[in-house]
């Protein structure tokens, strides 16, 4: 399949926010929900966008599922809040509402905050609407030097860059263990041009406007972990600095009912990093009956 398969979708958040997605097989109105062919909903992780899942979109479409990539609010093509709400309670609330305008039993894949997100959705919608959770390298309890890495790296690129090989030189510089692409014109799903320059197309309040920290709620996602029934798998790159070895078996013994995947070549950015393997872990545990 290719990216022209999907069509692009609207939904309706919280706070009344447009919320854009990328959308595979739109199950038809009398369609009441196969518990065995479940919907996926897909949130990335801060600073990405929809597009991030393309490709695992593709290839779980491609199995019959029915398949909802989303813009979370202030990034790609959703709007932006207007009192610059990016919190995780905020996140939750959109998730929910689209979780209620699909209307059928769904799995969440959520990648780093589109993780978090997912936990406390899950927890919130009930094992009814959300049937199984799949975390991409992240925990409540994540490593602080990678997650500040990662906001060092949006901050820095905030006021753009003068070309598309300069925001590819700062991307691979970011990620070393990828090899960089001599064609930069895939970054322009990431960036929008204006006045001279390309920016991250996302809203700079998300990094800059005070919201809760994550680290000041781990006790809450773990106990929102804790109290799911659903299925949850998580899946780690083993190059992460974000997600240490301690953290998962710390959140596994929390969460024992939760599988674990490790990623050989992957880091942070798993889905990107080894796609492939990526998409098969996520393929098998979607649609194990």
């Amino acid at each position: 399949m290719t990216s022209s398969d999907a069509t692009i979708a609207t939904f309706t958040g919280a706070d009344g926010l447009q919320l854009v997605a990328d959308e595979w097989n739109r199950p038809s109105a009398a369609d009441n929900g196969d518990p065995a062919r479940p919907s996926v909903l897909m949130l990335h992780g801060g600073g990405q966008n929809r597009w991030s899942w393309k490709k695992t979109g593709q290839v779980l479409a491609s199995r019959g599922l029915h398949v909802v990539a989303l813009d979370s609010r202030g990034h790609g093509d959703s709007d932006r809040s207007p009192d610059a709400r990016y919190s995780i309670d905020a996140l939750s609330a959109d998730a929910e509402r689209v979780l209620d305008q699909i209307g059928r039993p769904t799995v969440l894949i959520g990648a780093s905050m589109g993780g978090l997100t997912g936990i406390q959705a899950a927890r919130d919608a009930g094992p009814h609407k959300v049937t199984r959770l799949v975390l991409v390298d992240v925990v409540p309890r994540y490593e602080k030097d990678g997650s500040a890495r990662i906001r060092d790296f949006m901050f820095s690129h905030v006021h753009g860059f003068d070309s598309l090989d300069d925001a590819a030189d700062a991307v691979a510089a970011y990620l070393p263990h990828r090899t960089r692409p001599q064609n930069p014109e895939g970054l322009k799903k990431n960036l929008r041009h204006r006045n001279g320059r390309w920016y991250w197309h996302w809203d700079p309040a998300f990094l800059t406007a005070p919201h809760d920290d994550p680290f000041l709620r781990v006790e809450q996602l773990e106990q929102a972990a804790v109290e799911l029934t659903i299925p949850i798998l998580l899946i780690r790159g083993k190059l992460s600095d974000v997600v240490s070895e301690e953290a998962v078996a710390d959140f596994l013994n929390k969460v024992p009912g939760a599988e674990f995947v490790e990623l050989t070549g992957a880091g942070h950015t798993a889905a990107g990093d080894d796609n492939d393997a990526f998409s098969d872990a996520v393929v098998s545990f979607v649609l194990r009956p």
